[in-house]
């Protein structure tokens, strides 16, 4: 793919990358992608499997905390009750006996919520802007597309109520006027692939018609197997708009067939004109 020699920040294209042109549907993932309010997220799950997780003989505590950062971060972007599946299918393996998955995901939610309660706080009192909040320049992203024709969708294995309120939170809901779906208690009734799937089948496009916009394994690996083009947005998220890719998502994500790597939405313009070859048109 020939690429335009005006990007102002780091953008990569896989050698692979093709577009159809026929671009008219867009998924994004949320957590990382387009919000930053759970930022750290990772910082109370490892530390909740460290602790349940029983040790073998002779194994050091950094073992066992890179254990639960791969079986984790190999799940990134499904319900988080898949997580908490394997972390009491380790425990059992490990000859323990865990609590039902559900437990461990309450109580994750529970300690993960007094990490972002001071966030949501802030963004509702005024004392922080929405886009502080926000991946660098992702309200602008939305903006574009829109400006395009394109419709929107949101997925995230977030729980969906909880999804919903920060989208409103962070200003962005409308954006994809109900389109925003997320985990259920019904965990087998939502994924992101089938989610994908009708979005293909209700608007009745092929694959190739999908461009999607993730961190995680899920939605890249989802949108790359139903045909369409797939965007790792390896962001940055401890330090808000500093143009830096983030190497372990940028290595992970290319690895399950991501078509280009971008660490935020600064030269999303000029991305979408490759993207969508308007500047073929």
């Amino acid at each position: 793919m020939d690429v335009p020699p005006h990007f102002a920040g780091t953008v990569e294209f896989a050698p692979g990358c093709r577009s159809s042109g026929k671009i008219s549907h867009v998924l994004f993932d949320f957590d990382g992608t387009l919000s930053l309010i759970r930022h750290g997220w990772p910082d109370v799950m490892v530390p909740l499997f460290v602790e349940h997780l029983p040790k073998h003989p002779g194994e050091s505590t950094k073992q066992v905390r890179r254990l639960a950062w791969e079986d984790i971060m190999r799940l990134n972007g499904k319900q988080t009750i898949y997580q908490m599946i394997q972390l009491a299918d380790r425990i059992r393996q490990r000859g323990g006996t865990p609590q039902e998955p559900l437990w461990y995901k309450h109580e994750y939610l529970r300690r993960l919520d007094t990490l972002i309660a001071a966030r949501k706080s802030a963004i509702r009192s005024g004392q922080r802007s929405p886009d502080e909040l926000l991946v660098f320049h992702a309200r602008r992203a939305l903006d574009a597309l829109c400006e395009r024709g394109l419709t929107l969708h949101l997925a995230s294995g977030t729980d969906e109520q909880y999804v919903i309120e920060e989208a409103e939170l962070l200003g962005i809901a409308d954006y994809f006027q109900g389109r925003i779906y997320g985990a259920r208690d019904d965990y087998q009734s939502f994924s992101k692939q089938i989610v994908i799937q009708r979005i293909l089948r209700e608007a009745s496009v092929a694959g190739d018609a999908l461009l999607a916009f993730g961190d995680g394994y899920v939605e890249i690996e989802n949108t790359k197997q139903a045909g369409g083009l797939a965007v790792a947005v390896a962001s940055d998220e401890a330090n808000h708009g500093s143009g830096q890719i983030d190497a372990w998502k940028r290595e992970r994500l290319l690895g399950v067939g991501a078509d280009a790597v971008i660490p935020d939405y600064r030269d999303i313009d000029h991305l979408l004109a490759v993207l969508l070859r308007e500047e073929s048109r």
